[in-house]
C-alpha cells in the first residue's frame, strides 16, 4: 500500500493485515505505552486538515508521537490559501520542506486522490467531502471485531445521514469485503439514489431494520451539509429514526451502538442510549471505545503504510 484512499479500492487482505496489526498495537500500548516501537522515528506528518475535526485530528497526532515521529498541524485558516494559493501549490511548498506524509481532510470529494496524484509522499484521507473516510470505517470495524470476535456473517445496520456521509460509504466498501451483511436505514430522502446497488438491505422503517441487525453505526445529521433542508423538522426526525430506549426496548436482542462522532444528542441519538455502559442491558454503547480504537487503527495505518508492523 502506498496511499489510504479509500476502502474501495482496498483489498480484504490489506483490511485485514490493518485490524491485526492495529490489534497488535493496542495490546502492546495497553500494557506498555511506554515500550512502542520508534517506527516513525525521523519521519514529519502532515495533518492538512481543511474541516474542523477533534478525534480524528487528535488521535492521528497521538498516533503519529506514539511512534517517535513528528505531527505538523497545518491551519488552512491561517495559511496562504487566504491569500489565493492552490491546495496543489500549497502541498508541493510543504513536501519541499522534506515532509515524508501528508494526512489530509477536505471539504471536496476527491481531494485527497488529487494530492496522491501530485506528491510523492504518503498520503492518507482523512474524510473527503461526501465520498470516503477509510480510518473511521477501519477503527468501526476494529471495534465491531473486537467486540463479537470477526466480522463475517455480522449484521451491521447504518442508521441515518447515508446521503451525506463518507463514513457510511467507507464502512459499506469494508464491511461487505470482510463478510459482513450490511443494510441502511434513513428517510427516503437521506438516501443516495441507486443504494441498492451497493449490495446492502434498505430500510425505511426503523424498527424493522434493528431486528434485523446485531450492531448499528449511528450516523450524525450533517447539519452544515444542508441535512436539516431533506427533513420536515428535527423533531420530526428524532421521533422516526433517532435511536432511543424507547425503540431499543422493542428489539428481542442486544444491540451494540456505534457513532462516529460527535453525537447529536437527542437528535439522532439519545442521551442515555449514548452513555450506556451496562452489558446486561438491551443495548451498549462501544462509542467511546470507538475513540480508543481510534489511536491504534491509526498508529496500524501510519505503520503499515510507512512499511513497518509489529513481530
Amino acid at each position: 500500500m502506498r496511499h489510504l484512499l479509500g476502502l474501495y479500492r482496498t483489498s480484504a487482505e490489506e483490511i485485514a493485515r490493518i485490524l491485526q496489526c492495529a490489534a497488535d498495537f493496542k495490546q502492546q500500548w495497553i500494557a506498555s505505552p511506554t515500550t512502542l516501537p520508534p517506527v516513525l522515528q525521523g519521519k514529519t506528518v502532515v495533518l492538512a486538515f481543511f474541516e474542523n475535526s477533534t478525534r480524528t485530528r487528535t488521535s492521528f497526532e497521538l498516533a503519529v508521537r506514539r511512534l517517535s515521529g513528528s505531527a505538523l498541524n497545518f491551519s488552512a485558516a491561517t495559511s496562504s490559501l487566504q491569500k489565493g494559493e492552490t491546495l496543489l501549490d500549497t502541498i508541493a511548498n510543504i513536501e519541499a520542506m522534506q515532509v515524508d506524509a501528508f494526512v489530509i481532510r477536505h471539504g471536496e470529494s476527491g481531494a485527497a486522490e488529487i494530492v496522491a496524484k501530485h506528491t510523492r509522499k504518503i498520503v492518507i484521507n482523512a474524510g473527503d467531502g461526501m465520498h470516503e473516510h477509510p480510518t473511521q470505517a477501519l477503527l468501526d470495524m476494529f471495534t465491531l471485531q473486537e467486540t463479537f470476535g470477526q466480522l463475517s456473517g455480522l449484521r451491521v445496520l447504518i442508521l441515518g445521514d447515508i446521503l451525506h456521509s463518507r463514513v457510511a460509504r467507507s464502512n459499506i466498501f469494508g464491511l461487505q469485503k470482510m463478510g459482513a451483511r450490511v443494510s441502511v436505514c434513513a428517510p427516503p430522502t437521506l438516501l443516495p439514489v441507486g443504494i441498492e446497488h451497493f449490495g446492502v438491505q434498505v430500510f425505511t422503517r426503523l424498527q424493522e431494520a434493528l431486528q434485523a441487525c446485531d450492531a448499528v453505526i449511528v450516523l450524525r445529521l450533517q447539519l452544515e451539509r444542508e441535512a436539516a433542508g431533506f427533513v420536515p423538522t428535527l423533531r420530526e426526525y428524532n421521533t422516526f429514526f433517532a435511536l432511543t430506549d424507547e425503540a431499543l426496548a422493542k428489539v428481542t436482542h442486544k444491540v451494540f451502538v456505534l457513532h462516529p462522532g460527535p453525537v447529536n444528542r437527542e437528535i439522532e441519538l439519545s442521551s442515555v442510549v449514548t452513555d450506556r455502559d451496562d452489558t446486561a442491558g438491551k443495548s451498549e454503547s462501544l462509542i467511546l471505545k470507538q475513540v480508543t480504537n481510534g489511536v491504534a487503527v491509526r498508529m496500524a495505518v501510519l505503520s503499515v503504510l510507512f512499511g513497518h508492523t509489529l513481530p
